[in-house]
């Protein structure tokens, strides 16, 4: 069953663990070993959770990295649906 309209992960991100542990944006760059343009851009909801973001955000915060992708695939395929009747699809018979 799908989540209607579900979060942006860096929404989740920014709530559930910085937010909580009082860490900022700068620390989590420099934890994560990426850029703060970059973690900025996740939790802003410009750029998206890629399968090694996961591993490093699996790594610093205890949690899986399948958890982090699965929460980007159900945000990415949430927001194509949206667009379903927009695309043009012609049915394949076998």
């Amino acid at each position: 069953m799908r989540m209607h309209n579900p979060p942006h992960p860096g929404a989740i991100i920014k709530s559930l663990c910085l937010d909580p542990l009082g860490v900022s944006v700068t620390q989590a760059a420099q934890a994560l070993g990426i850029s703060r343009k970059t973690l900025s851009a996740i939790l802003n909801g410009r750029a998206g959770v890629s399968p090694e973001m996961a591993v490093r955000l699996s790594m610093a915060f205890g949690t899986s990295a399948e958890s982090w992708l699965n929460q980007q695939t159900q945000y990415d395929l949430w927001h194509a649906e949206q667009r379903r009747k927009q695309l043009r699809v012609s049915k394949l018979a076998v």
